[in-house]
């Protein structure tokens, strides 16, 4: 699933290559599940004729600001993918949606599993959808105490509490399990246990691993891919995920630990992460 440094870098090349862009048409394919709370005709009707003003991100949404007040609401969720491309070019298998722009160039949305949704909201709604989320994890407002702070409202383990998008936006499995291995922290640990030191620890690793996929474009282990179809690299800079159970931990070469924690596999190293 895209998480925050994905989302982020579909962003930023979608930024570079759309902003301004003036919707003229919108095709849609058999499938027209990906569309919540509107048909495809009144899609349509609102936001062809309108410009994309701005690219913008909210945790793991993408959202595309129009020149009418409405955004439009992305969220790839599992396997989808927006893409810049050419009419020419073949669209191929799982294309479901394609916002025609002028200037000879569409965005595509293709979803194989088709969990994606696209929705279109107004001020209020999206309004609440920014209240809906938590901070963001990379902002400067979020401070340690802060952190620490909201971490003392809750008594479950502090894995599952980063994945909750109301708690932190945009933290998904894979930066969850490298930031707890990064700040020596077990992923069940009560997430009011932590110290005001560890929380800030837990802080800077999140950040630091966060930044760093984003530098290098993203993880591609299956189907992920940035605005004009290439694939990621911080997939070969991950430390913890992708071991294997029984693999040596590349820091203390301790045999590497998987549990299943919140009804998600977690990857962690039992000494250099006690409980």
């Amino acid at each position: 699933m895209p998480e925050l440094p994905e989302v982020e870098t579909v962003r930023r090349g979608l930024a570079e290559a759309i902003s301004g862009a003036t919707i003229e048409d919108l095709r849609v394919g058999a499938f027209s599940g990906s569309l919540a709370g509107i048909t495809p005709e009144a899609l349509r009707a609102e936001i062809v004729g309108e410009q994309i003003v701005d690219v913008g991100r909210r945790a793991k949404y993408l959202l595309l600001a129009l020149s009418n007040g409405r955004t439009i609401a992305i969220h790839l969720r599992m396997t989808g993918e927006l893409k810049v491309a050419r009419p020419e070019e073949p669209s191929g298998k799982h294309h479901h949606l394609t916002f025609v722009l002028a200037g000879g160039r569409e965005l595509r949305f293709r979803d194989i599993r088709k969990f994606g949704r696209i929705r279109l909201l107004d001020a209020a709604e999206l309004a609440a959808l920014d209240a809906a989320l938590g901070p963001e994890p990379l902002a400067s407002e979020l401070t340690p105490a802060a952190f620490h702070a909201r971490l003392q409202g809750h008594r479950r383990a502090i894995k599952p509490l980063l994945l909750e998008q109301h708690f932190l936006a945009g933290v998904g499995n894979i930066y969850a399990d490298e930031a707890l291995f990064a700040s020596g922290i077990h992923p069940l640990r009560p997430a009011n246990s932590l110290t005001p030191e560890e929380a800030g620890r837990l802080l800077e690793s999140i950040r630091a691993v966060l930044s760093g996929a984003i530098e290098r474009r993203g993880t591609t282990l299956r189907n992920y891919r940035d605005g004009f179809g290439q694939a990621g690299g911080n997939q070969f800079h991950l430390q913890i995920y992708t071991r294997a159970e029984g693999e040596p931990c590349p820091r203390c070469g301790s045999p590497v630990q998987r549990l299943v924690v919140g009804q998600r596999g977690t990857k962690l190293c039992p000494r250099c992460q006690p409980l």
